[in-house]
């Protein structure tokens, strides 16, 4: 123990931990069923089973379970192949592409994105994603073989007939100049959000869907409601994209899909609608997006 350090401190910091690593409490349920748009259950402390059962305790019925890389996607579809409410999607991650590329050179990037395909075209799974770009954690050394990834799963979706779920990060004009460039497949998804008004007005004229995540409720995120205030609700998803992003109050805390009531709340809020009302529209859009 370092000479600043006192039992008491020590113990209070065991705590905070303790309390850091702990689920929050089920919300009270929803007025009406939606889905978890986007959720990494293979991420997830809970098994699959008790991550289901909590989630439809409280009126969150269907989960979009969503992969990564080629070894989570065949996770994700066989797991929708095992339990009526999950469906999946598949994709090469944004950071994924360079990866693959460093380590073996376009060849093994297609090789993957091969492999994708053949997941993509199960029944079981509904889109093809998380694809897009992502400028905050990959450097311009990455973002070649982030285009080509990109430019990939838009063919394949379109070809396959799934939707497209996008990972949008700290490149909004890009990701709307290449889907502009490919032609959008039918059913396009922003997954968790990150434009502003101005974006979320274009995304609207073109038909895709928003879905907003937990840090719509974070404090610092007046952007993120400004853009949903202006969003139409009939393009609202809502999603967790666990065990990421648990809204407030439990930011910090584990996320998972049996906490969607506390993000929708807070969108309904934003949007001046009625819970029940709002969910509706959610379900009905979900359902549309995915067609399921």
């Amino acid at each position: 123990m370092s000479s600043s350090a006192t039992p008491h401190s020590t113990a209070t910091g065991a705590a905070k931990a303790r309390a850091a690593q702990t689920p929050p409490p089920p919300p009270a349920p929803l007025a009406h069923p939606v889905a978890d748009s986007h959720t990494h259950l293979d991420m997830q402390e809970p098994s699959v089973a008790d991550a289901l059962a909590a989630a439809a305790a409280v009126n969150v019925t269907t989960v979009i379970q969503v992969g990564c890389d080629l070894e989570r996607s065949r996770w994700a579809a066989e797991t929708a192949a095992a339990w009526d409410p999950v469906w999946a999607a598949v994709a090469l991650h944004p950071n994924e592409a360079p990866r693959l590329a460093a380590e073996g050179g376009r060849a093994l990037l297609d090789e993957a994105l091969d492999g994708i395909a053949e997941l993509a075209a199960l029944p079981q799974v509904l889109a093809v994603g998380e694809t897009g770009l992502d400028y905050f954690r990959t450097g311009p050394e990455g973002v070649e073989a982030q285009h080509h990834s990109f430019r990939a799963h838009i063919e394949m979706a379109k070809r396959l007939d799934k939707a497209l779920v996008i990972h949008d990060r700290e490149a909004h004009a890009d990701v709307l100049r290449i889907l502009a460039e490919e032609g959008a497949p039918e059913r396009t998804v922003f997954h968790c959000y990150s434009g502003d008004a101005e974006m979320a007005r274009t995304c609207a004229e073109a038909g895709y869907f928003m879905s907003f995540a937990g840090n719509v409720t974070f404090k610092n995120a007046q952007p993120l409601r400004d853009a949903l205030a202006v969003a139409p609700p009939e393009l609202l998803l809502v999603e967790t994209d666990a065990p990421f992003l648990t809204p407030a109050p439990y930011r910090g805390r584990p996320n998972a899909p049996y906490l969607i009531p506390l993000t929708l709340r807070a969108m309904a809020e934003t949007k001046g609608m009625t819970e029940e009302a709002l969910a509706r529209h959610i379900a009905a859009n979900t359902a549309r997006a995915f067609d399921y």
